[in-house]
């Protein structure tokens, strides 16, 4: 079972463990209307941001995979969180013991392929690391940014589903063929 996370670079980033520095910037996020938005629809509270930052860090050694901090190559500043888990969700259909795939880019700076970047790097890790027959990720209805970065990686929509009383479609991406 893998214990850390790898490190991976990019021509522009650096994805790395989340620590306790992540916390601040982390919180000030989730409680930014164009971050929340289309995800939980209201803002963090400092104690669902702890939460969340303990669960990113907690996912590696359970599963041996989970979520980075998305940080700039100049200088780490923090800018974000990607990766994968698998949160039990309350779905049906069921996704557990799929990675499901999840991001989040601070809105200084979307659309400038940052987070299409982070991604690329996480799946070719997951692809080489993990060989998942299948990743998976749920996205509200109306985020249409996160619709067109799916597709550019490889999701399709599969079905819609109800999560905690909201709409929401699901996507799969099946394993590249080698």
């Amino acid at each position: 079972m893998l214990h850390a996370p790898p490190v991976l670079t990019t021509e522009r980033l650096v994805l790395r463990v989340h620590d306790v520095s992540d916390f601040e910037p982390m919180l000030a996020l989730w409680q930014d209307e164009r971050i929340y938005r289309d995800i939980t629809g209201r803002a963090s509270t400092r104690e669902e941001s702890w939460m969340r930052l303990l669960r990113y860090r907690g996912l590696w050694p359970l599963l041996g995979f989970g979520y980075w901090a998305v940080t700039l190559r100049d200088g780490g500043r923090y800018i974000g969180d990607a990766g994968l888990a698998d949160f039990h969700r309350d779905l049906d259909p069921a996704i557990d013991g799929d990675p499901e795939a999840g991001w989040m880019l601070h809105p200084d700076h979307w659309r400038r392929g940052l987070m299409s970047e982070a991604l690329a790097a996480i799946f070719q890790w997951a692809d080489g690391t993990l060989k998942p027959s299948r990743l998976v990720c749920m996205i509200s209805p109306g985020n249409e940014a996160s619709f067109k970065l799916a597709a550019g990686h490889g999701f399709r929509p599969f079905c819609e589903a109800t999560y905690k009383g909201g709409a929401v479609r699901l996507f799969e991406r099946l394993r590249p063929q080698a």
